[in-house]
């Protein structure tokens, strides 16, 4: 890559020995539920933070920034540029101190250890016309086996220069970490009673501290504490109000103490004005030492590189008219950027319950009292996950309904790296094939998460999103030029055979597009976990079909959500929308269109992993599978699809609310482009009374009695991961392939693109986020933000990639 030969004049032992692709993905922003803390993917090892406030007045304290909070009420925090494998910057506005603060991360490789890294945080005036006095603390602490200990001399008094840090870890080896001052920063050293602390003022202050185990994440209150006890130490003296107290800035001042043994350790600087600070992590074996020459050549060469990446990827359309392009442009790679910097690593316990069950779930399958398995919530053991985030600042976790749709954005970036990440959430596929709806891993998580939410029940399905992210890997093999369909064993009887791996090099992020070889060993190990976790699904989440007289082709395929309550249907991950009363003989619309793209993905797998007899039979359950929504969900009164429930007299009858859950034949490409059906499905969608809106389609009918009543989570507002399923039905099948609706499926992609682009662009540009979703009525951005999670599907809206 350019970018690493420009470094090679600055750190020529770094490009000693092949870089390693795995080894790119070790460090990162991998704590995304903070602003700005990196950490390796290592289940206990280094992690750091940075923390924040303003020394304006007294309580600027607990007002202090760390973990990413919409309670903070920052202006704006995004990465505007970010690559997984190289790093990257962010930018966070916090009106509040006055201060824009700019976070720069570059990755080095080199070395037998992951590589090296460094940092640049910076910050200036927001409004150059008042102050701005900052507070930075950066913390450095260890979880695990290994040591570290600080290199300088201590001092009660603070110290002066550069403050370092020696450490050793199993997987790490030995390592340094340096924190060196920017050579025009201005330290506070004038106020209120400055000569009573003048042998304190303008040097760093630091604390040493032991950490329990698995405790380092509460870092915050650690240090927070230690500067109040000791800023109430500091003012006793100053009982006297009248007279006024010392500067803040004098006072709230870390304790200048180590313990032996410590495994915490903070350093912090108190600025006037514009300010800035590097961080160098050093790999011992990577045998070179880093200095702001790399971060000043490096990050340039690393930004150029980004950007010129970016319009290859992701490109604005030449047909796309829009009255500024480089907003728009700097829009996409903002939510790009957000989307990877919000990966995150986590590891740790889970709570899962194997006994709960409603009432109208304990059918026959449950067999709790014959298993002897413990009853209530049980702590499992800890698991690891790689994994993007949908929200930093509300959803910092994995959410298995969300994953799918952020590998899909990630793919077209660097498919290799949604693919470590897939692997990660398939390797939790327990031995019954399932799979956890959120995974709340650690005590960190569990603490951003209401108790009544963090138990996780084995018979609980979600959207089986991943299969979309499968689906999009095998398109994306399929489109490159190689390889035939017999060396990818996809001719259904060679699939034994492995290809030879090209001699060429490949780029970052795409060496299992370019070696058909490790395709095709990636499918196959990916393979048997998937398929028991699709055979858990149509085990556990069946519908009756004979039991109330229904007539289908197929007497097996038919499904409910089980997990729903009275009110809400969570694992449909659907909430709130409408559906008739519980009974165990509901059927759900979503759910057997989900299982009948799920057939189809698990037979485009067996077609390329070579396993002839099952593709044939996923062929057929999909074909059934399809022909019973035609059969069981397909309204002709109301000229729609519609869930299913039964009656006081056990009979059926069809459970019809206009939303997102009448197109999802549609929006799952599953009827075919001259389905007699779809005519009434484009009326619906297009219909401004019902679905149709300037700012992209409604969740549920505007005309419905519950539109935009109660919680009016999915009763109205605009969600951008149906719109862009929407878009993909549109623009790959209906709009692309011959049919009677062919024409109006072209206009109304094109008018529906643009409705959606234009109004997450411009709410992005009025409040300084995207949004979980958008008012039904005014398209104004609602809840959760920054949610650059699904929502930053509109990249792929604008450059028109669809799965």
């Amino acid at each position: 890559m350019r970018l690493l030969w420009l470094l090679l004049p600055l750190a020529p032992s770094v490009f000693a020995k092949p870089g390693n692709d795995s080894d790119s993905l070790l460090w990162g922003a991998y704590r995304p539920n903070l602003y700005f803390g990196l950490r390796p993917r290592l289940p206990r090892s280094v992690m750091t933070g940075l923390a924040w406030f303003g020394t304006q007045d007294f309580q600027s304290i607990t007002r202090t920034r760390h973990a990413c909070d919409q309670g903070d009420g920052l202006n704006s925090y995004t990465w505007t540029e970010y690559d997984a494998r190289e790093g990257g910057e962010q930018v966070i506005k916090d009106g509040i101190n006055n201060v824009r603060i700019t976070t720069q991360f570059l990755k080095v490789p080199g070395g037998d250890h992951g590589g090296s890294w460094a940092a640049r945080i910076k910050g200036e005036p927001m409004n150059p016309a008042f102050p701005s006095r900052i507070s930075t603390v950066f913390y450095v602490g260890l979880e695990g086996l290994g040591g570290i200990d600080m290199d300088n001399e201590e001092d009660e008094n603070g110290l002066e220069g550069t403050v370092s840090f020696t450490g050793s870890t199993p997987d790490l080896d030995d390592f340094t970490i340096r924190i060196e001052e920017g050579l025009h920063n201005t330290l506070i050293t004038e106020g209120s009673y400055a000569s009573d602390f003048q042998h304190r003022l303008g040097k760093t202050h630091y604390l040493g501290a032991r950490v329990p185990p698995g405790q380092v994440w509460q870092a915050k209150d650690i240090i927070q504490n230690a500067i109040v006890k000791a800023a109430q130490e500091a003012i006793t003296s100053y009982k006297d109000g009248a007279k006024g107290y010392p500067d803040p800035a004098f006072v709230y001042q870390l304790p200048d103490e180590s313990y032996t043994g410590s495994n915490l350790f903070a350093v912090q600087k108190h600025y006037d004005g514009p300010f800035q600070f590097d961080v160098f992590f050093e790999s011992a074996s990577a045998k070179q030492k880093l200095s702001s020459a790399v971060l000043d050549e490096g990050l340039p060469a690393l930004s150029s590189e980004f950007n010129e990446r970016f319009d290859s990827v992701f490109p604005i359309p030449s047909t796309y008219e829009t009255s500024d392009p480089e907003s728009l442009r700097a829009f996409s790679k903002a939510i790009t950027s957000n989307l990877i910097g919000g990966i995150g690593y986590f590891y740790g316990t889970s709570i899962v319950d194997r006994s709960f069950a409603y009432e109208w779930d304990q059918d026959e399958d449950s067999a709790s009292d014959e298993t002897g398995e413990q009853k209530g919530p049980t702590l499992m053991p800890p698991k690891a996950l790689l994994t993007a985030t949908p929200s930093r600042s509300f959803f910092p976790r994995g959410f298995y309904w969300d994953e799918g749709f952020h590998l899909l954005h990630i793919g077209e970036w660097d498919n290799d790296l949604s693919l470590e990440i897939l692997k990660d959430w398939i390797n939790l596929i327990d031995e019954d094939g399932w799979v956890g709806r959120e995974q709340i891993l650690g005590e960190e998580a569990r603490s951003r998460v209401p108790p009544e939410f963090q138990t996780q029940v084995p018979t609980y399905a979600n959207p089986p999103t991943l299969t979309m992210a499968v689906t999009a890997f095998i398109n994306r093999l399929r489109a490159q030029k190689g390889p035939s369909e017999q060396d990818l064993g996809m001719d259904l009887g060679l699939g034994s055979q492995i290809p030879l791996a090209g001699s060429e090099v490949s780029a970052p992020g795409r060496r299992f597009l370019d070696e058909p070889d490790l395709a095709l060993e990636y499918l196959r190990s990916i393979y048997a976990p998937l398929k028991r976790h699709y055979e858990w699904f149509r085990r556990t989440q069946r519908g009756q079909i004979k039991q109330y007289g229904r007539k289908a082709r197929s007497r097996t395929e038919a499904y409910r959500w089980r997990g729903r309550s009275q009110q809400h249907v969570l694992t449909s991950g659907m909430d709130d929308y409408p559906r008739g009363p519980p009974h165990a003989g509901e059927l759900h619309l979503d759910l057997i269109s989900w299982m009948a793209f799920f057939a189809q993905t698990m037979r485009d797998i067996a077609e390329f992993v070579g396993e002839v007899d099952d593709a044939i039979a996923f062929e057929e359950i999909a074909k059934a599978t399809i022909e019973n929504i035609d059969d069981l969900h397909w309204s002709e009164e109301n000229q729609m699809y519609c869930d299913v429930s039964v009656n006081d007299d056990d009979e059926s009858y069809h459970v019809c609310h206009k939303g997102y859950l009448s197109l999802f034949p549609f929006l799952l490409s599953l009827l075919p482009p001259d389905s007699p059906h779809l005519g009434a499905i484009l009326d619906l969608l297009r219909d401004p009374d019902h679905l149709w809106s300037p700012y992209g389609l409604r969740s549920l009918s505007a005309s419905h009695p519950e539109f935009g009543q109660g919680e009016n989570y999915w009763k109205g507002p605009i969600w951008i991961q149906m719109n862009y399923l929407a878009l993909s039905a549109l623009h790959k099948t209906y709009a692309a392939q011959e049919g009677p609706y062919q024409e109006r499926a072209q206009e109304i992609y094109a008018e529906l693109r643009r409705n959606v682009i234009e109004n997450v662009h411009k709410e992005f540009v009025r409040t300084g986020y995207v949004w979980e979703q958008y008012d039904a009525i005014s398209g104004e951005g609602r809840r959760s933000h920054p949610f650059t999670g699904w929502t930053s599907l509109v990249t792929l809206i604008i450059s028109e990639k669809y799965y």
